[in-house]
């Protein structure tokens, strides 16, 4: 019998399934019912939407589903959920009474679903294969698939329904270079026309994006990394800041920065965003140190139109170094519960889903910002798993020196942030590009140069060296617990789970080639290290590491100092050994035969 060759991949790198979707809800997103008397959320791992009563203050029915939903929206007259989900199998979800009634294929990976003004079309960003589809409700189909830069994470269209934003999660482009950053794609919803919006050098990581209420300005969320120096410190953001980007509508251009830390504390992963009912209070919520802020929007907004006239234009340039922008006008509330990754807000109160501690926080705000908090189990408890306790300190800041940042601000999702850093493991002055985590424990030694002998050595030093953090023993072995249950995930340039006829072309010529002498099946690397003329400066003549090819279809820049874009630009430019020597005698159509089939794997 032919075993479909993702899964049987995953039985020889993994070895068995993660516990971590096994037994956790992971609440991700949340939606309030037209009639304001329900909250539904989606539940990630636990593989369902729930139903929350808000008179009763309990769950009243949740609906299964075939696979994890990402997000959620409603139709136009409430009778209807759309719920997107189901990974490389991506698919909208229709709920209703409780019951699935229909699905609408999607992309790869389908998130943040945006119901148009009119209530007519399904906005859906297809996060891994970098588009976003255009879905007429009536009909289910697709009307278009318009493409975007990267990782499409994040979006909210306007309210006249013209312009949708579209938040790209990580950059694009080669890394090597002295401006890296995240962009916003604006798109003209009747002319598809799509207009890109660069956030200022170091923006990444970007994970919530909200048009105001009278529809002038979007606001996003991301973090800010100060890649350009060496991490010889941590206090006060030297390494990594988190900021609210301010975008004008109207030109759709970067209007300002505003950095969401205090002085001596971080605000780590900003995630979610949503205002008052009245328009006056923006509130954001901080995943990595499980907080929200309420902050003034008319005097924040204000502060930045003084700023901008004084600096005359070019005050986004330097408003993300300002780590008191906020003072007098923003309040932050430690939350009760672990990962508030969504929020709404609904008169005076915020209701807020926490992807690790299972629960939905109710926060009450009154009128001097004084709030009150009441936490409610969206679940029976359950045991934490050493998994799951791995996943969670890797997501969380509040265990690093003045809460910057946790592991996942370098590494999101356990891979790679498409940045160089120069992390002084191997000297100063000499950045590396961020390695995936998967299959890190399988795959010694770690960091590009080797300079620790395995993964377990590195989780160890970056507790240490990156995060300024003394932690017991068995928080690490939680961490490499989580790092071990990663899973790849199918590549977007499969073909109904199978190589397309390119990749099979290119399969041979890798085969072929020397390529697999360097990356043997099935984890793609030998694990050795070798000078293959990729370095200079003082690494000149060092040996390098040979990364895996598994999932290297996201793990886009290549080489050790990330200056090839993509596989392509590896193939025909960047110096890698001898495969220069190689390409050159192949055609065209040969090069991205063998692009496809890396790609693929």
């Amino acid at each position: 019998m032919k075993m479909n060759r993702i899964i049987l991949l995953g039985l020889i790198l993994i070895g068995c399934t993660s516990t971590i979707a096994q037994t956790y809800l992971s609440p991700c997103d949340i939606d309030l019912s037209l009639d304001r008397k329900m909250l539904h959320l989606t539940a990630t791992t636990g593989k369902q939407v729930l139903n929350f009563d808000l008179s009763a203050r309990k769950l009243s029915g949740s609906t299964a589903l075939p696979g994890e939903p990402t997000g959620l929206t409603q139709s136009a007259d409430g009778t209807m959920l759309l719920v997107s989900g189901g990974g490389h199998n991506g698919r909208i979800w229709k709920l209703a009474d409780g019951e699935i009634t229909g699905e609408i294929m999607t992309g790869h990976t389908p998130v943040a679903p945006v119901l148009s003004p009119d209530g007519k079309t399904l906005y859906v960003c297809n996060r891994f294969d970098d588009d976003v589809s255009f879905i007429d409700l009536n009909t289910g189909e697709t009307q278009a698939r318009v493409a975007v830069l990267r990782e499409p994470i994040a979006a909210d269209i306007t309210p006249d329904g013209k312009m949708l934003f579209v938040a790209n999660h990580i950059p694009d482009g080669r890394a090597d270079v002295d401006y890296v950053a995240s962009k916003i794609s604006a798109i003209n919803t009747q002319t598809k026309k799509v207009t890109t919006i660069p956030l200022v050098n170091g923006a990444e990581g970007v994970r919530g994006v909200k048009v105001s209420p009278d529809g002038e300005y979007v606001f996003a969320t991301h973090l800010m990394a100060r890649f350009l120096v060496p991490t010889t410190q941590l206090e006060r953001g030297w390494i990594s800041t988190d900021a609210l980007s301010v975008i004008r509508v109207e030109d759709q251009a970067l209007q300002y920065t505003v950095l969401l830390d205090n002085i001596d504390q971080g605000f780590s992963s900003p995630w979610a965003i949503d205002f008052s009912n009245d328009g006056k209070t923006l509130v954001i919520s901080s995943a990595g140190n499980h907080e929200i802020s309420l902050i003034d929007l008319p005097a924040m907004m204000q502060k930045i139109a003084d700023e901008t006239t004084t600096i005359q234009g070019a005050a986004h340039l330097n408003a993300h170094n300002n780590l008191s922008f906020l003072s007098g006008i923003r309040k932050r509330i430690k939350l009760e519960g672990n990962g508030p990754r969504s929020l709404i807000v609904d008169d005076e109160f915020i209701y807020i889903a926490h992807y690790f501690s299972d629960t939905l926080e109710v926060v009450r705000v009154l009128s001097d910002w004084n709030t009150h908090s009441k936490s409610f189990p969206l679940g029976p408890k359950q045991p934490v798993t050493k998994e799951r306790q791995g996943e969670i300190y890797f997501n969380d800041a509040s265990l690093c020196f003045q809460n910057w940042l946790s592991c996942a601000v370098c590494h999101p999702d356990g891979r790679n942030d498409a940045l160089n850093w120069d992390l002084l493991n191997d000297g100063i002055g000499n950045p590396k590009n961020v390695k995936s985590m998967l299959l890190s424990h399988k795959t010694p030694r770690a960091m590009w140069l080797g300079v620790r002998a395995d993964a377990e050595t590195g989780v160890r030093a970056g507790l240490k060296h990156i995060q300024f953090s003394v932690r017991p023993e068995k928080d690490a072995q939680a961490i490499d617990a989580y790092l071990k249950s990663l899973r790849p995930i199918p590549s977007p340039h499969l073909v109904n789970g199978e190589l397309s006829e390119s990749a099979l072309r290119g399969k041979a010529l890798f085969e072929g080639m020397s390529c697999a002498s360097c990356h043997p099946a099935p984890l793609y690397t030998n694990m050795k290290l070798y000078d293959v003329g990729t370095t200079k400066g003082q690494d000149q003549g060092k040996p390098v590491d040979v990364p895996t090819l598994v999932e290297v279809w996201r793990t886009a820049p290549y080489l050790h100092d990330g200056r090839a874009a993509t596989i392509h630009d590896l193939l025909h430019s960047q110096g890698h050994a001898g495969i220069l020597k190689e390409t050159k005698a192949l055609d065209e159509q040969q090069i991205n035969d063998l692009a496809e089939y890396v790609l693929s794997l």
